[in-house]
C-alpha cells in the first residue's frame, strides 16, 4: 500500500479501536511497514484522534524521519516485522504489513487471573482451542511475562517465539504480554484488526464461561484436525 493510504488506514483503525473500547486514553499503538520504512503512531497519542500527517515515519533501520516522536514500542514492532518476514519465507505465507497493540479489557483480565485454566502462567499459551474461529483466524497465542512498556527484552522474546513456532510449521499472528495486552499482526490493517477482534471476543467468552462451576473443555484433536483439513488451520 502507498504511504498516503497507509496513514489514512492507521487513523481509521485507531478510531475504530478507540470507539469500541479496545484502547483508552493514550494506550495502544498501530504501525504499517512500507517498502522504504515504517509508519507508527506517536508516543502518547490517542488512537481515537490521530492526524495522518503527524504519524511518525522511521527508516527500516529505525531512524526517525518525519512526524511526531514514534511510539516507545517501535523496537517490538520492528522485531515482529523482521521475524515474521523470515517466517513467511519459511512457511510460504503472506508478508506482515501491520502490527496492532492494544490494552483490550478481556485479554488483559485473563492475565490477571493466576488460576485461570488451572494455572495459565505455567503454560506457554494464553488460550486453548475454545472455538473454531480462534483456531482458524488467530491460532496459538504465546504468553509473554510482564516487563515494562517498551522493554527491549520483550521484543527479543517475541521475535524468538515467532521463529520457534515457524520451525513447527505455525505462523504466529499474535502474542499476549502479561498485564499489558495483545500484539497482533497481519498483511494489512483491516486483517490485523479482524484478528484482534476474534482474539478479544474469545477472551470474553473464556471469562464468562469460566465463571461456571465446570471448566470448559477445548475442542478435541479430531475437531481441530477437521479444521486443518477443511480450512488450512495451523493450530
Amino acid at each position: 500500500m502507498n504511504e498516503s493510504f497507509a496513514r489514512e488506514e492507521i487513523c481509521r483503525v485507531g478510531r475504530s479501536l478507540f470507539e469500541r473500547g479496545y484502547v483508552h486514553s493514550t494506550a495502544g499503538n498501530v504501525s504499517v511497514r512500507l517498502d522504504d520504512g515504517f509508519l507508527i503512531t506517536p508516543t502518547d497519542a490517542c488512537l481515537g484522534f490521530l492526524d495522518p500527517e503527524r504519524i511518525a515515519k522511521v527508516s527500516l533501520d529505525g531512524v526517525h524521519l518525519a512526524g511526531d516522536k514514534p511510539s516507545k514500542t517501535l523496537l517490538l514492532h520492528r522485531r515482529i516485522y523482521d521475524a515474521s518476514a523470515a517466517a513467511s519465507r519459511t512457511l510460504k505465507r503472506e508478508d506482515t504489513r501491520c502490527v496492532i497493540h492494544t490494552h483490550s479489557t478481556h485479554l488483559v483480565a485473563l492475565t490477571l487471573r493466576a488460576n485461570y485454566f488451572e494455572g495459565v502462567f505455567e503454560a506457554p499459551e494464553l488460550l486453548p482451542a475454545l472455538t473454531p474461529y480462534l483456531v482458524m483466524k488467530v491460532g496459538r497465542v504465546p504468553l509473554v511475562r510482564y516487563a515494562r512498556p517498551g522493554a527491549p527484552e520483550v521484543a527479543e522474546q517475541v521475535a524468538a517465539l515467532i521463529e520457534r513456532y515457524a520451525t513447527s510449521g505455525r505462523m504466529l499472528r499474535a502474542v499476549m504480554i502479561e498485564r499489558l495486552g495483545p500484539n497482533v499482526w497481519h498483511r494489512d490493517p483491516a486483517s490485523a484488526m479482524a484478528t484482534l477482534d476474534e482474539l478479544e471476543e474469545t477472551a470474553k467468552l473464556a471469562l464468562l464461561s469460566h465463571a461456571g462451576a465446570t471448566p470448559v473443555a477445548p475442542l478435541t484433536e479430531t475437531a481441530i484436525e477437521a479444521l486443518r483439513v477443511s480450512f488450512g488451520a495451523q493450530w
